[in-house]
């Protein structure tokens, strides 16, 4: 049986590639490091989908709100309940969720809230993720440069 505060939780886990995962009670948000390509993803999924628009903003409520705003997203054509955003820096979005209260989601007139309660210390371990946790290692022996 899973609790209530169970589901509310920030999770991090590093494999297969960095995660930081949480079920919010109008949107699960799931925020990935891909080391091997370099890049940072955010996904944001709703049932209720998300509508077309240029401009795709996240706002942060709190001690160091800020808002940041891209132009570079997508809805998955076969499965428009999730939005992403991909880039190489994700530096304002893991301040964003580490420092503040509330995020909010806003696509055109749609604005979607997710409380950030609980979710620095999963946002801190994020950030410590090993990059190299699926090179395989012997003692003496370096499969990196493979």
């Amino acid at each position: 049986m899973v609790s209530p505060m169970s589901a509310a939780a920030w999770e991090f886990t590093p494999v297969p590639i960095c995660t930081l995962f949480h079920q919010g009670e109008d949107m699960a948000v799931m925020v990935t490091y891909d080391h091997s390509v370099r890049e940072y993803a955010i996904h944001l999924s709703r049932e209720g989908g998300w509508p077309e628009d240029d401009v795709f903003s996240m706002r942060f409520e709190g001690e160091r709100g800020l808002t940041i705003s891209t132009t570079r997203h997508s809805v998955d054509a076969v499965d428009p309940r999730t939005l992403t955003v991909k880039d190489r820096g994700f530096g304002n979005v893991l301040n964003g969720l580490n420092f503040n209260a509330r995020a909010v989601a806003v696509l055109g007139d749609l604005e979607v809230p997710v409380s950030l309660d609980g979710a620095a210390p999963a946002v801190e371990e994020f950030r410590a993720c090993p990059t190299d946790q699926l090179v395989l290692r012997t003692p003496g022996i370096d499969r990196s440069a493979s």
